[in-house]
C-alpha cells in the first residue's frame, strides 16, 4: 500500500478542512497518513509551504490548495459517513 502523507501547516484552516474531511469520511485512510508541518523543516516550507494542505500518496499529488472531496473519493471510493 502506498504511503499517504499531509503536508500542512498549524493554525491553516484549509489543512484543518482537510483532516476533518478525511477522518469523517474515510477514517481507515486517515488513520494512514503520516501529518507533516511544513514550518519544521526547511525542505518541506520550500517544496510545499506556498500550497498547503498537500496530500500526496507516493509521489502522485491527491489535492493540494484546499480540500478536494471528489479527488478523495476518486482515490479512495465510497465515503465511510456520507454526508
Amino acid at each position: 500500500m502506498t504511503d499517504l502523507v499531509c503536508y500542512y501547516r498549524d493554525g491553516c484552516h484549509l489543512c484543518e478542512e482537510l483532516a476533518a474531511l478525511l477522518h469523517r469520511r474515510w477514517p481507515e485512510q486517515a488513520e494512514r497518513v503520516e501529518w507533516r508541518d511544513v514550518d519544521r523543516r526547511d525542505e518541506w516550507r520550500e517544496a510545499y509551504g506556498q500550497r498547503v494542505p498537500v496530500l500526496l500518496a507516493g509521489t502522485q499529488t491527491i489535492c493540494s490548495l484546499a480540500p478536494d472531496p471528489e479527488r478523495l473519493a476518486q482515490y479512495f471510493g465510497d465515503m465511510v459517513n456520507p454526508l
